[in-house]
């Protein structure tokens, strides 16, 4: 007999913590589109003083 699928709870996955490499890669993505924004607005700000 086939055994059933448990649900995935909190408990399995470390209490309701995040896991590692989902942090790493969100604070990753974070810090990098911060960085690409403030390029952005760097070039809009230089591009803006030069009319």
């Amino acid at each position: 007999m086939p055994e059933k699928s448990v649900p995935v709870t909190g408990e399995e996955r470390g209490a309701g913590k995040f896991p590692k490499g989902l942090v790493l890669r969100l604070f990753a993505y974070l810090v990098a589109g911060h960085l690409f924004a403030g390029f952005l607005y760097l070039l809009f700000m230089l591009g803006g003083q030069n009319q």
